[in-house]
């Protein structure tokens, strides 16, 4: 999965004010991520407020998406959750024609056991056309998938690698030293990918990149190349942007920059809500920076 490594962008889902999709901003952010440089593309990621969305609106995102990427990148497309037998169906019934690999998340709620990870990756891998990127993200799934886990499944033929979003370097050390060298670990911590690059990782798959693709594809692929000075400097001074994004949610903060930069709104759908007059001050001065 070579045409995986380096910088892919968790898309955000622009929306009207009125809640609808906003596919005129829709079609500016592909243009802005594309001219900056980004390498894949990630449809209906945690970023892209996949948990608000109808099946239905997912696939017309994903279509979009498909027939506005003048490119070519490759897409990964989300389909996460906690109801195995429920994705198993989406993978079988989803049109995924225009789609290089399936990223899904361990399942949030249901707290299952290391076992319980293993047997619900292992169904959707055995029933999904696509290849499956495992996403570990305990801070959304109160669960952490453990690299033996992640090590088990990664002999699977159809499980090609993980967007590991932790923040454990020595479990993600583990991971990367306990695989083959053609499993993708990637980064889901944008600060942390010349650290986790450094110890194996091979990109990002980026929240921030949706505004400032041109910054973070010189950090990943800096990084990738061997010039960790360069992608620290450049990590460093997005540390304090990168902090504001998170602040009230996500992706509340990256929208606003966004709106600040004129590429879409700032609506998100409840239970999110947009960035308070605080944090867009924040924004605005932090990005002036």
């Amino acid at each position: 999965m070579k045409e995986l490594e380096g910088l892919g962008v968790a898309l955000v889902t622009p929306f009207n004010e009125n809640g609808s999709i906003d596919f005129n901003g829709l079609e500016r952010l592909l243009e802005h991520t594309y001219k900056g440089g980004v390498d894949y593309w990630v449809v209906m990621g945690s970023t892209g407020e996949a948990a608000t969305l109808s099946e239905k609106e997912q696939v017309e995102i994903l279509s979009f998406v498909t027939h506005h990427n003048p490119g070519n990148l490759p897409i990964v497309f989300g389909i996460g959750g906690n109801n195995t037998q429920l994705l198993v169906q989406r993978l079988k019934e989803t049109d995924l024609s225009g789609v290089t690999a399936v990223l899904s998340s361990s399942p949030a709620y249901n707290k299952p056991s290391q076992l319980g990870i293993i047997a619900h990756f292992k169904e959707l891998a055995d029933n999904s056309p696509k290849p499956i990127l495992l996403y570990n993200v305990p801070g959304r799934t109160s669960s952490n998938m453990l690299a033996k886990t992640t090590i088990e499944l990664s002999l699977h033929p159809n499980i090609i690698g993980i967007k590991e979003a932790s923040a454990d370097l020595l479990q993600i050390l583990e991971i990367a030293e306990s695989t083959s060298d053609d499993f993708l670990v990637t980064s889901g911590d944008d600060l942390l990918t010349p650290a986790i690059t450094s110890i194996g990782g091979k990109g990002l798959i980026s929240v921030m990149a949706n505004a400032k693709p041109n910054e973070f594809k010189r950090m990943v692929h800096s990084a990738l190349d061997g010039d960790f000075a360069t992608s620290r400097r450049i990590a460093s001074s997005l540390l304090q942007l990168n902090s504001l994004m998170y602040k009230e949610g996500n992706p509340a903060g990256v929208k606003e920059l966004l709106n600040q930069m004129n590429i879409c709104k700032n609506h998100v759908r409840l239970p999110l809500v947009p960035a308070s007059d605080s944090l867009s001050k924040e924004i605005a001065s932090a990005a002036k920076k």
